[in-house]
């Protein structure tokens, strides 16, 4: 959260998942007419081709769909930390309807989701072959034997490289986040990361993309609601745990699944990781509330 640059949020008209997020197909390529070798010139055919298959377009969705959420999140910033009723009915209102459902709220998370694979992945590799080998990978020799902040530093262009959305925004934003707090926690020496701290690397960075994501979707304003600084951050501290407890919950129990993470195996690891940690947060902001 302390990087960003709100944007005031969605307006609520958009679609829930962009018909473009996580595609990459342009449509089929036509088959060649029967009778002709491919590549070679068909016979000329009155009609007109057919356009390419496009994705559907979404249906608008609802607009008022953040209002709820939005409400309960600035009543808890208000509060200065101490509604935490309010904080769990915004998560689960921002889950449940915001999103229409946390595989749905899972799938907004498009570029955080690749960026979490990538990251993951070079994790993964680096604790197999070592490090100096997976930096080789992304020739980044340079960085070897340097401290995590650096080697960190070093791959943002690599793992989180900025398109200029605001969906590869949050994703960058997260990764900067991670590696602020990890110096924060002691974690320095990324030759001698054990599989404990890969999964720290990991939980850390899945709970501030989904953080950033809450914060510019229906918390704007979260910094600049409590009456001051002290207030302003314990805010931000109760929604950082709040988040951090349910990507744990939800690490843990994909972990359990997934003993023996390979590089193949990493995407639809991540995408599960989300999934389940929405759905935990839902579950979380259900109990807080009542």
């Amino acid at each position: 959260m302390g990087t960003s640059t709100a944007y005031g949020g969605p307006g609520g008209g958009t679609p829930l998942v962009p018909s473009w997020l996580g595609s990459d197909s342009t449509g089929p390529v036509p088959a060649a007419p029967d009778g002709l070798p491919s590549g070679a010139p068909s016979a000329p055919d009155a009609s007109p081709p057919a356009p390419p298959s496009r994705p559907a377009i979404p249906a608008p969705a609802d607009p008022g769909r953040f209002a709820g959420a939005r409400s309960n999140f600035s009543r808890f910033a208000r509060s200065g930390g101490s509604d935490r009723a309010s904080l769990g009915r915004a998560v689960s209102d921002y889950v449940s309807t915001s999103s229409g459902g946390a595989h749905q709220a899972a799938q907004r998370m498009g570029a955080s989701r690749g960026v979490g694979a990538r990251l993951l992945g070079f994790l993964t590799d680096a604790q197999a072959r070592g490090s100096s080998a997976a930096l080789r990978e992304l020739n980044l020799d340079q960085l070897a034997g340097r401290p995590i902040d650096e080697v960190f530093a070093g791959l943002a262009d690599s793992i989180c490289p900025n398109g200029g959305t605001v969906d590869d925004g949050i994703a960058r934003e997260a990764f900067i986040e991670t590696i602020i707090e990890l110096t924060t926690l002691g974690v320095t020496d990324f030759d001698a990361l054990s599989a404990g701290q890969i999964q720290t690397v990991f939980e850390l960075y899945v709970t501030h993309a989904i953080e950033a994501r809450l914060c510019n979707d229906i918390g704007t304003k979260v910094i600049t609601a409590p009456a001051d600084a002290s207030a302003a951050l314990r805010v931000q501290e109760q929604l950082h745990d709040f988040i951090r407890n349910g990507v744990s919950d939800a690490l843990t129990a994909t972990r359990a699944e997934t003993p023996a993470l390979t590089l193949d195996s990493v995407q639809s690891f991540v995408d599960l990781v989300y999934e389940r940690a929405f759905s935990i947060l839902k579950a979380l902001g259900d109990a807080v509330a009542n």
